[in-house]
């Protein structure tokens, strides 16, 4: 994805104000070999770009003073009521240095499941999300998990899943975290075995 970044001169509680009064939004990029630079883009634009997800997950291309460089987003800061965007950073990768990043995790394949079509579980997903290290060119805009072969009471680890190539989990202690679970539905409470017993028939009158 490419968007269009210009040169910010001016810093400071007031001046970031009349910025995102102009429909601007302040930020700043970082990172690599050259300084930290204050830029400001266009507010319209970058709250369409944020809707999607490879915005989030993706080396993102970068046009400045009519240079392009690549960069990943590192933080985007909102108003708590209103839809604005206040604030947002930017940092500079090198297709040489390998980034750490969170990709966002698809699942799939869970109604041909037989947890499901057989046992008409529930899968409950535990992560969204995973934090991986690769090269910028190895980066995922997302990683699908299959779940077409989950059984009734399996638990899907980490471990369970293909990662694309040069793409390494970043655990931070955790050893094989848990993705997904399955959870059995609550039992009804009073199935078809269990009906109520129909009451005895009246004693009939006997004739004299």
């Amino acid at each position: 994805m490419k968007f269009v970044a210009f040169e910010r001169s001016t810093q400071g509680t007031g001046a970031s104000r009349r910025l995102r009064n102009a429909g601007k939004v302040p930020g700043i990029v970082y990172g690599g070999e050259a300084q930290p630079q204050m830029i400001e883009l266009d507010h319209n634009a970058l709250w369409q770009a944020v809707k999607k997800e490879a915005f989030h997950a993706s080396v993102l291309e970068m046009e400045l003073n009519g240079q392009t460089s690549k960069v990943l987003l590192r933080d985007l800061q909102m108003h708590p009521v209103r839809q604005q965007i206040l604030h947002v950073d930017f940092q500079r990768v090198s297709a040489k240095t390998r980034l750490h990043t969170k990709v966002p995790l698809h699942y799939k394949g869970e109604e041909e499941s037989p947890a499901v079509k057989l046992g008409k579980a529930l899968i409950s997903p535990v992560l969204t999300e995973i934090e991986i290290s690769c090269l910028p060119a190895d980066l995922p805009e997302a990683i699908e998990v299959d779940l077409s072969k989950l059984e009734i009471g399996a638990t899907l680890h980490l471990s369970d899943v293909a990662l694309p190539k040069g793409v390494k989990p970043v655990l931070h202690g955790k050893n094989d975290p848990v993705l997904v679970t399955v959870v059995m539905p609550a039992a009804s409470s009073e199935s078809e075995d269990e009906a109520p017993a129909p009451a005895p028939a009246a004693d009939q009158p006997t004739a004299e």
